[in-house]
């Protein structure tokens, strides 16, 4: 089969572009595959993080990207349908994550169709973390010119059927990124980041966004003694300075190592490998890539119980789930892991996870779909 993968892929960062590239390798191993990417993703201007590129030091996969699509020009959504169509694709994939990219998407999607070719959609978010006004009938837009979707989790369902009651689709959990190498033994990674052997480290990866919950975990850090060291690694959409105010104020500085950076993948294994537990405590979410880290890693994680995040952890086996966003519970949540010893208990069941959620198996359920289509 022909597929056209429209998504970010390598050289930009994030979990997104991540995504797209392993996926776009399962895929290619049964198909003829192409990846179509952007020139520029967002205008500078609405872009909150310093770039919206990887570092040298992470890694190229080496797929091969046709690089022809710019966000804010319409003239280059003509351009791609265009390289897509002499593509001749059975069927066109598209990460879709916010509505922003939906004219674009929409239109490109809208002029494959009049070529009769399948358009789905594969859907990161279907509801933006941070809503706008006119979400909605920009998302709508874009679903109304696919003929399938993939959902990454089944809270997602709900908000797919409201928006497009006849909408077709599968659902099949994020597989687990598997390119990041392998674990450094525990002391050596804490001697790397200068954090005592002695601490019971508590791990915030990732993107820092209001939306996930950073102060929460950080109010939690008051009750827990000096045993406890808390390591925030990511770089900040916005400004870290509330954060600062926010551990100065509850003299948390000594229980707390900061990182706040882009961390290249080439760092990845220092900082899980050093960690006990990966703590996720959004207030909001669909899934994350976070997770499937942390179990690369065979670390158990703490989520909060919003969106499909906690359709990723098996309680009491791969993690711990918390009811809701809340500092006090998050704090019980964290006495109780470190109480009952829960990280070696749970790597048997991480390794078992592992096995079942791989990326071969989404690239055969994206052709399964396009068999009911």
């Amino acid at each position: 089969m022909k597929i056209a993968f429209l998504s970010p892929f390598y050289p930009f960062r994030g979990g997104i572009a991540q995504f797209g590239d392993s996926l776009y390798l399962a895929l290619a191993l049964n198909n003829e595959v192409k990846a179509f990417s952007f020139t520029r993703q967002y205008p500078a201007i609405l872009f909150p993080g310093k770039t919206q590129f990887v570092s040298e030091s992470d890694t190229d996969r080496h797929i091969p990207v046709t690089r022809v699509l710019d966000s804010i020009n319409p003239f280059t959504w003509y351009k791609t349908a265009k390289e897509i169509i002499k593509f001749k694709p059975d069927i066109v994939l598209i990460s879709y994550w916010m509505p922003f990219f939906a004219p674009a998407f929409g239109k490109i999607a809208g002029l494959l169709k009049s070529k009769g070719i399948k358009i789905i959609g594969l859907m990161h978010n279907v509801i933006a973390h941070e809503k706008r006004f006119g979400d909605e009938a920009l998302t709508k837009y874009f679903f109304n010119r696919c003929d399938g979707f993939v959902l990454l989790n089944r809270s997602s369902e709900k908000d797919l059927l409201e928006l497009k009651p006849d909408g077709k689709y599968i659902i099949h959990s994020h597989p687990l990124y598997d390119h990041y190498g392998n674990k450094i033994e525990q002391t050596e990674a804490k001697k790397k980041l200068d954090i005592p052997l002695n601490k019971k480290v508590i791990l915030f990866f990732g993107f820092i966004r209001d939306y996930k919950g950073l102060d929460l975990l950080i109010d939690s850090m008051k009750d827990l003694n000096d045993d406890y060291i808390l390591l925030i690694a990511g770089e900040v959409y916005g400004d870290f300075k509330k954060y600062e105010e926010q551990i100065n104020s509850a003299g948390l500085r000594e229980k707390i190592s900061l990182h706040i950076r882009y961390i290249p993948e080439t760092e990845i294994p220092l900082f899980f490998s050093a960690t006990d537990v990966c703590v996720l405590p959004y207030r909001t979410a669909t899934q994350s890539g976070i997770v499937g880290i942390a179990y690369h890693f065979d670390l158990p994680v703490i989520v909060t119980n919003v969106g499909g995040l906690a359709e990723m952890v098996e309680e009491d086996r791969t993690g711990l789930i918390i009811d809701k966003p809340n500092s006090l519970l998050i704090n019980e949540t964290l006495k109780k892991y470190f109480s009952e010893n829960i990280k070696e208990k749970f790597m048997p069941f991480i390794a078992e996870y592992k096995s079942r959620h791989s990326w071969r198996n989404l690239a055969d359920e994206v052709i399964k779909l396009n068999n009911f289509l």
